[in-house]
């Protein structure tokens, strides 16, 4: 079986199952009264949202792992492609990120179920509070990077430039850890805040799950392009429940989810830096957040934006959300070529 017919598999899987589970899940969460509570600063159109179920990240949650075990499986069952680089690809090394990019996954999913779980049961939009939250993800991504540090996948490749080896002194040891904690951290919250319109979050990571499918063609890596196919199944599998009007909400407990396994993609190709124009959109989010709090509090109230994060701004200007997500996503699919070109042409 080629590497090719394994991401498809995983991609079909993703799809069937996250959409499936729609029809199980939704009338569930609604049974048990799982709805979001809007908040009152958002805008007055939201309001009609009252109620959706939420925690829809469930589905995907289910779909994603579910599909990359199928697939990993029937890849390595049928010998993979012993003719390719990418038919030795999820051994060794390689399968631990590919096992550890699920468990980061998992790991951020959970923080953000507790959170989600706090908040339906308190009738609020206040789940942990943010020293709480913190604190899971940080207990989360050291144990993330720990793997990377036991495993010795601590080669960083930096387009046009070269590869550094963060095992060589323990001044880049150190840096290893402070940068890796803060990239996933980053990542993982930006993703988050991008959750913030029916159809948003999911549209535009699925421009980042096509990303890492080229990218595992690039650096034959079959194990990367697995995960990655999974994911973009499970994304668009959530779509058709969560495209304007949405049938549920991922809540915190996708969106944590989405944002570990991306960050973990950045780290599975050798090249997190590349997570920036990769997932520009999500960087623009969390940019646009701190720009407009920054500037609140140094102007005493003057703000800069109509709203933040930045896909708010584009709704009081009248862009209706079906539009966002498209644009949004186009903008991110820019990113995205730019990435695959410095893969392409910058670590040959």
């Amino acid at each position: 079986m080629s590497s090719t017919v394994a991401i498809i598999i995983a991609v079909i899987t993703a799809f069937g199952t996250t959409a499936g589970l729609g029809f199980v899940i939704i009338p569930w969460l609604r049974k048990l009264k799982f709805g979001q509570t809007i908040l009152d600063i958002g805008p007055s159109w939201h309001k009609s949202k009252q109620g959706t179920p939420n925690m829809g990240g469930i589905m995907f949650a289910i779909g994603i792992i579910a599909a990359t075990v199928v697939a990993m499986l029937s890849f390595t069952l049928s010998g993979g492609n012993p003719e390719t680089p990418a038919g030795e690809a999820i051994k060794g090394r390689d399968l631990v990120s590919v096992i550890s990019t699920l468990c980061l996954a998992f790991g951020c999913g959970v923080v953000g179920f507790t959170d989600d779980f706090i908040k339906i049961k308190k009738k609020r939009n206040e789940g942990l509070s943010a020293k709480q939250k913190t604190a899971g993800q940080l207990l989360v991504t050291v144990g993330y990077v720990l793997t990377l540090w036991l495993s010795h996948n601590t080669v960083w490749k930096i387009p046009f430039i070269g590869t550094i080896n963060f095992e060589e002194s323990v001044f880049k040891g150190v840096i290893f850890w402070l940068v890796s904690i803060f990239i996933i951290y980053g990542t993982v919250n930006s993703v988050n805040l991008t959750d913030g319109i029916d159809g948003l979050c999911s549209s535009v990571t699925a421009t980042v799950a096509i990303t890492f499918i080229i990218i595992s063609s690039v650096m034959s890596f079959a194990g990367l392009g697995i995960v990655a196919g999974a994911l973009l199944g499970g994304v668009l599998g959530f779509l058709c429940w969560n495209w304007n009007p949405a049938k549920t909400f991922m809540g915190d407990t996708g969106s944590l989810f989405l944002g570990g396994m991306v960050a973990a993609l950045g780290f599975a190709i050798r090249c997190p830096l590349l997570l920036l124009p990769i997932g520009i959109v999500y960087v623009c989010e969390t940019m646009s957040d701190i720009i407009q709090i920054g500037y609140f509090k140094l102007t005493h109230g003057k703000r800069i934006f109509k709203m933040a994060p930045i896909h708010h701004h584009f709704e009081m200007c009248g862009w209706k959300e079906k539009k966002i997500c498209v644009i949004f996503s186009l903008v991110n699919a820019v990113g995205c070529a730019i990435a695959v070109a410095l893969i392409y042409f910058g670590t040959k």
